[in-house]
């Protein structure tokens, strides 16, 4: 039974991945994009602890919790981050939770209990319209991100809050196959417009865990003991980025996950940094989610009086070289008053393309993003 709910839940925050993905391609399209759906996930279900009414049933909705009561779904998050964070000696995986409260403001006990059994959550007090509240956040993520996301939140973000919920995490894995750094070299990668730009291409040969169709092609590099893998998705040439992105449901993600098989393959890959930042407001907003950003919302399960989300902040950074893959990602949440190929694969990834770093033995979607010019 337990099972089934951890199950439910990761199909829930798998369809909640894709859709909010896909609506922040469309708000900056061919712009690289890189979000960590399971942070913001995690900081809506602490949030969701405290919601009632017509606003419990918006969140719900949203992020696919129908069926699920808060205790199944608090526990499954708490098993989700404890095994997370139990990982081999060639990956580092971390999950970290605070939430900040303006000092004259009484919480309700059952609210912050929760968070600290279930999200094993920070509580702490914090006068937010002075000038160091910013800093003094900003260090407690800098400190669980490992120094990747330094300014998370601005003094402006955070001058009228009443509370701050924050959800950080941290990847560091070691390719189970390390890239030679003597076999990268420049080469082309083609960008959206049809220009091309030099960039440092890593390339190896092996068995890889490899899935082919009409329309594209797709590798899984693993990490360490391989729970942890890279999933990379690349459209044929006669197959645009465009296109594929309305391939990319969670049906089909679901699908083609359990058609990889093992292959012989060759495999040029981008060296690649990307960070993103973004206010999650207007994406959240058209998911369904307005009413826990109006006056009308309902989070009387906080105790702190009548509160609205004023703003979801999310930044997300990812390094890709020859050794493996660096990832960051944190979330705040602020809270204010009112087949048939060849036997042998090529794979150059010297174009445009889908990515997402899975947990195998859940399922979890930790990162995902789509990179349009690499950079470093």
């Amino acid at each position: 039974m337990y099972n089934m709910v951890v199950n439910k839940l990761i199909s829930a925050y798998e369809s909640f991945s894709f859709q909010l993905l896909l609506l922040l391609l469309k708000q900056d399209p061919n712009t690289n994009v890189f979000i960590s759906p399971f942070s913001v996930a995690i900081a809506f279900a602490m949030v969701y602890n405290g919601a009632r009414g017509t606003t419990e049933q918006t969140i719900a909705k949203v992020l696919g919790f129908k069926g699920l009561n808060i205790q199944e779904i608090n526990a499954a998050n708490k098993f989700l981050m404890s095994i997370g964070n139990n990982t081999d000696t060639h990956n580092q995986l971390g999950f970290a939770n605070s939430l900040w409260v303006r000092p004259d403001i009484s919480l309700n006990n059952n609210f912050v209990q929760q968070l600290q059994e279930a999200y094993n959550s920070k509580v702490a007090n914090l006068d937010f319209p002075h000038p160091g509240a910013a800093i003094t956040i900003n260090q407690w993520v800098e400190e669980k991100t490992q120094d990747k996301i330094k300014q998370l939140v601005t003094p402006d973000d955070i001058v009228n809050a009443i509370l701050v919920l924050i959800n950080t995490i941290y990847f560091k894995g070691t390719w189970t196959y390390l890239f030679d750094k003597q076999k990268t070299k420049e080469q082309s990668f083609s960008l959206p417009d049809g220009s091309q730009k030099s960039h440092p291409m890593m390339s190896q040969s092996g068995q890889y865990l490899y899935y082919e169709t009409e329309k594209f092609q797709a590798v899984s590099l693993p990490y360490g003991d391989r729970r942890l893998s890279m999933y990379i998705f690349l459209p044929k040439l006669s197959f645009s980025i465009k296109e594929f992105q309305q391939l990319l449901t969670v049906e089909n993600w679901r699908s083609w996950i359990f058609q990889f098989n093992e292959m012989e393959g060759d495999i040029v890959l981008p060296r690649f940094k990307i960070e993103y930042g973004k206010i999650l407001n207007d994406a959240l907003i058209n998911l369904g989610m307005g009413e826990a950003f109006s006056v009308d919302v309902n989070f009387e399960g906080i105790g702190a009086g009548n509160l609205t989300i004023s703003k979801v902040i999310h930044k997300a950074i990812i390094e890709v070289n020859e050794e493996g893959t660096e990832a960051a990602a944190a979330t705040a949440i602020t809270m204010v008053r009112s087949m048939g190929f060849t036997s042998k694969f090529r794979m150059i990834i010297d174009r445009p393309f889908f990515h997402a770093i899975r947990d195998n033995q859940t399922g979890a979607l930790l990162f995902m993003g789509f990179v349009f010019n690499p950079v470093e």
